[in-house]
């Protein structure tokens, strides 16, 4: 591990001979870049900012970096707390964990830290154990309910990765229909609506792949969940310029649905895409709270998931 500086923050470089990636522990312990050596390709979305500011606690997503890998709980929409002693508490935009100050500990081999967080207002601590071994980033999670009551919660890595119009998304083939959640898409219709996946019809008329990226010039921004659990437990993307390929392997039965993110230049003129394996649908907790389609951990327990990052090649 090597200290160093990242757009004006410390910031942990890991690395091996495979592949190297950095965190902000300042930035509640953001993943900032992950780059695989023998191509030199950066995963991760990088944004134009010569500096980055650490946000305060319920600050708005949009109003800060939105690049990297930002950790999302208990919801990913704003929302009020559904249920319990603590209903009616106010949830952030994209949740609290992303903008509070975390704490931390290396690894004494320097491959990964612990790192972990306590929300002010709802009763959880929330821990991830990173490690990187060779072309793999291992994180393992834990939230601890510190609570006399259940706790629901929606987690999702909100990793933006790097794409072009080379870049396909690599999905579980039985997952075949999906659900749009954003409001504001021109391809997919109002939220609610439904479509065959991976060919369908945008609104327009157009045939349209959705697993495809589309150019940034098409100024589209589209967020779709599949509608059936992703039993297999994995999803990747992969870039057919030269094969490099981004797999994400999980517990299936800690984190059984699947969304994805795609700005292709209609938010803020940004062009990235997330692959975002979910504890709980919809993006909103107090909708999967009444759907029962959320986490829930026990009155004093722990709820614990493995989630693995491996850079890997695949034939051109």
């Amino acid at each position: 591990m090597q200290r160093t500086q990242y757009k004006g923050l410390d910031a942990f470089l890991f690395e091996n001979d495979k592949a190297s990636l950095l965190i902000l522990p300042d930035y509640a312990c953001k993943m900032a870049s992950l780059v695989k050596k023998d191509t030199g390709r950066e995963f991760l979305f990088q944004s134009s900012a010569d500096a980055l500011t650490p946000p305060p606690y319920a600050a708005a997503f949009s109003a800060y970096d939105s690049s990297g890998f930002d950790e999302v709980l208990p919801s990913i929409d704003a929302c009020p707390y559904p249920d319990g002693p603590f209903k009616g508490a106010a949830i952030p935009d994209h949740g609290e964990v992303w903008a509070l100050k975390w704490e931390h500990t290396l690894h004494p081999d320097g491959n990964g830290l612990t790192a972990w967080a306590t929300s002010p207002v709802l009763p959880y601590k929330f821990t991830r154990d990173l490690t990187l071994a060779g072309e793999e980033v291992r994180l393992r999670y834990t939230l601890e309910n510190l609570s006399d009551a259940p706790f629901e919660f929606i987690w999702t890595p909100h990793c933006l990765l790097n794409c072009s119009p080379d870049t396909v998304l690599l999905i579980p083939e039985d997952l075949t229909e999906i659900m749009t959640v954003e409001h504001s898409t021109r391809t997919l219709g109002p939220w609610g609506t439904r479509h065959r996946y991976p060919l369908t019809t945008a609104v327009d008329g157009r045939q349209i792949n959705l697993a495809a990226t589309e150019p940034a010039s098409s100024a589209s921004c589209e967020k779709f969940y599949f509608t059936r659990p992703n039993k297999q437990g994995w999803c990747a993307i992969k870039h057919s310029d030269n094969g490099d390929t981004l797999t994400y392997r999980y517990d299936a039965d800690k984190i059984p649905y699947l969304a994805v993110w795609k700005t292709q230049g209609g938010y803020r003129g940004d062009y990235n895409l997330a692959l975002e394996p979910c504890t709980g649908e919809w993006d909103d907790l107090y909708v999967a709270h009444k759907i029962r389609r959320a986490a829930v951990c026990a009155p004093k327990a722990k709820y614990e998931w493995n989630f693995t990052m491996t850079l890997g090649q695949e034939p051109l």
